[in-house]
């Protein structure tokens, strides 16, 4: 076991490039935030040398941790030095809003050496019947499950490292009574609700996007983060190495979290002629680009709004986009791939993980291979169990042979465009032809698409005045 380094003497740990870092506080700000400083080395005992000389240079702060400080400065104080050093921007986004939107608000103000296990059962209680602070209406007054569970890792490992600093002798949050952990239930496609769901994606221009995704099984952010230069069409390779999530209003490029995630899919030859058609109508690096922004992937949170309404229209269940990758490797279990190859091309980190999510179709695989060689050795006729199947689709989902997609509706001419950037943003797009001749877009901002409609009808109408006059204007100078 690594030895415990007392409180104020500082951090010393190995980076993933081998360099070691030393990091100690040497101040605090306005707010009472630590501001800390640190050094590199490539040994971790000539780290240890330059951190000591780093302390003697601005001197120790480490007084400021004590016992009988708020519960709230401490928890900022670890998630500032030894917390979010190592955090992804979409990772830092969430920390910070249950540290400061749920954890500090509640119980910030009590003692550090004061805090007790009744007082974080009670704030989980709180989270549970009054804790959510946006979409109220939508969702009720109450966090999830999961949410007041990861308000209690937080909590947890904060206390956990006062308690290795030597600032309280017992961590409080051990022992605290949480909501059972439920996973999410797996939805799948049925075969026909597949074919209903790709013609319909194919009449409004998402085809591509879809047939990937039903074809590989792979995360969003993977699927948004490809690039033209990842898909070798002689060979059909396709090779998985960033994602693309959203953080801080801005989309962040990055690698996966997990060497398993990076890997290489070969696809189906069809599906690479798809994209080889594809790739003559996309002008940028990304497969699949912002429509706002070519140099730039899709919001992640389109895709939900996208996928939401495609289901609508094609008579389909509504289900997540997560679901989509269930189908995948439902499809896939079923037409008889081995769980380790679906492990290695939808990126588990093993064929365990794999087991553990799809045990309902493994069960029963395995019994069908057993009566398989009893029937085949044994010479009997055991009857051979079926696969549990989706539940039965109601009468909206039944077949439809004669399924026709709902055509798109095309705005007039001279009406702009409008799109939706994420949960809470829409933009209203005019890009009209100046008396210059020359274009140049105008666009608007709402919350809401009515309100954006009337946004962007207003400014086409002040538009087009300005450019009727500057028209005459022009018109009068030439006479």
């Amino acid at each position: 076991m690594a030895k415990r380094r007392c409180n104020g003497k500082g951090m010393l740990r190995q980076r993933k490039d081998g360099r070691w870092e030393g990091r100690v506080v040497i101040g605090y700000d306005e707010n009472g935030l630590p501001k800390t400083k640190n050094v590199l080395a490539k040994t971790k005992t000539e780290c240890a040398e330059k951190l000591e000389k780093l302390k003697e240079e601005y001197g120790t702060v480490s007084t400021r941790c004590t016992p009988e400080m708020p519960f709230g400065n401490w928890l900022e104080f670890w998630y500032e030095n030894f917390s979010k050093p190592s955090l992804r921007d979409s990772t830092m986004v969430c920390y910070e809003g249950r540290i400061y939107n749920h954890i500090i608000p509640s119980i910030g103000k009590i003692q550090l050496n004061k805090l007790t296990q009744n007082d974080l059962q009670q704030f989980y209680a709180k989270l549970k019947k009054s804790g959510r602070k946006q979409y109220v209406e939508l969702y009720g007054e109450g966090v999830s499950d999961r949410v007041v569970r990861a308000c209690h890792t937080t909590c947890r490992t904060a206390l956990q490292k006062a308690v290795d600093e030597g600032l309280i002798k017992i961590n409080p949050a051990i022992g605290c009574k949480l909501p059972p952990k439920k996973a999410q239930e797996m939805q799948v496609l049925t075969a026909e609700e597949t074919r209903r769901f790709l013609i319909q994606a194919k009449q409004e221009g998402f085809y591509e996007m879809f047939l990937l995704e039903l074809s590989t099984g792979m995360r969003k952010g993977e699927m948004l983060g490809l690039k033209w230069e990842d898909l070798n069409f002689r060979t059909g390779e396709l090779k998985i190495r960033r994602q693309a999530t959203a953080a801080r209003g801005t989309i962040e490029i990055s690698t996966p979290k997990t060497k398993s995630s990076i890997r290489t899919l070969v696809l189906p030859s069809a599906v690479v002629e798809v994209f080889r058609e594809y790739k003559r109508t996309v002008n940028s690096e990304w497969i699949f680009p912002s429509p706002l922004e070519l140099n730039q992937p899709r919001h992640p949170s389109s895709i939900t709004h996208i996928l939401k309404r495609l289901l609508d229209r094609a008579n389909c269940k509504q289900i997540r986009f997560h679901d989509l990758r269930h189908t995948f490797a439902t499809r896939s279990l079923e037409n008889g791939m081995d769980v380790k190859t679906l492990s290695s091309i939808i990126g588990h980190v093993s064929a365990a993980t794999t087991l553990d999510i799809y045990s309902h179709m493994t069960d029963t695989m395995q019994m069908q291979a057993a009566i398989n060689i009893d029937r085949k050795i044994g010479g009997t006729d055991a009857e051979m169990p079926e696969i549990e199947q989706t539940p039965k689709p109601n009468i909206k989902t039944q077949p439809a042979p004669d399924f026709k997609p709902l055509e798109r509706k095309i705005r007039k001419s001279g009406t702009g465009c409008v799109y939706q950037i994420n949960d809470t943003l829409w933009e209203g797009s005019y890009y009209p032809r100046l008396p210059n001749g020359k274009r140049k877009k105008f666009n608007v901002y709402a919350k809401t698409k009515e309100e954006c409609e009337k946004l962007l009808a207003e400014m086409i109408e002040e538009k087009k005045t300005a450019i009727k006059v500057e028209k005459q204007k022009q018109k009068e100078g030439d006479s």
